[in-house]
């Protein structure tokens, strides 16, 4: 199977693209986060997937768009806009490159909507006509976050909005572009 995954981060990475090769699926990775809004955050976390992707011999295609969502706004409505946007760049870009089916790192994620990343995804797969490989990597979180931390790859605080930003780190502090 030829599949696209679409990557949050390195991180988030590890333990997905190990659990696919276990089942004989060497993914190649898809880089588009247009919900990192801050320039250097998005530099450093790219970076650090180029790293894991050279490292580990895996292809990696990156979008050329860099676009900020500025997503603010409740927590479930803002989530909802994202996964949309970075669902449906990874389908169109899987379908135009020939891939059979697509995943995301997304779902490893204990700090994400699990159910709402499937369904959207489902959604998006039948409507465009390709395959959504799901799988529930949310087991393998914690160790592909040591691996992560023993390779000294960039751990980021925050999802990438302004809105988790600020969660993360206080209303009074505002981003710096």
């Amino acid at each position: 199977m030829k599949l696209l995954l679409h990557c949050c981060c390195a991180p988030c990475s590890i333990q997905c693209v190990s659990s696919l090769g276990k089942e004989n699926i060497i993914p190649e990775l898809f880089w588009y986060n247009p919900n990192i809004e801050v320039s250097t955050e998005h530099l450093q976390r790219r970076q650090t997937l180029v790293t894991f992707a050279e490292e580990n011999n895996l292809g990696l295609i990156e979008s050329s768009i860099r676009n900020p969502l500025g997503l603010n706004g409740a927590k479930g409505v803002r989530c909802n806009i994202c996964y949309e946007e970075r669902l449906k760049e990874t389908i169109m870009t899987a379908k135009e490159r020939g891939f059979d089916a697509f995943s995301t790192t997304l779902l490893i994620s204990p700090y994400q909507d699990h159910d709402l990343i499937r369904v959207t995804a489902e959604h998006f797969a039948k409507k465009y006509d390709i395959v959504f490989y799901y799988k529930d990597f949310r087991d393998f979180f914690w160790e592909g976050q040591r691996e992560a931390r023993a390779k000294n790859y960039y751990m980021q605080k925050y999802c990438g909005c302004r809105a988790s930003f600020r969660e993360r780190y206080g209303e009074g502090i505002e981003l710096k572009k």
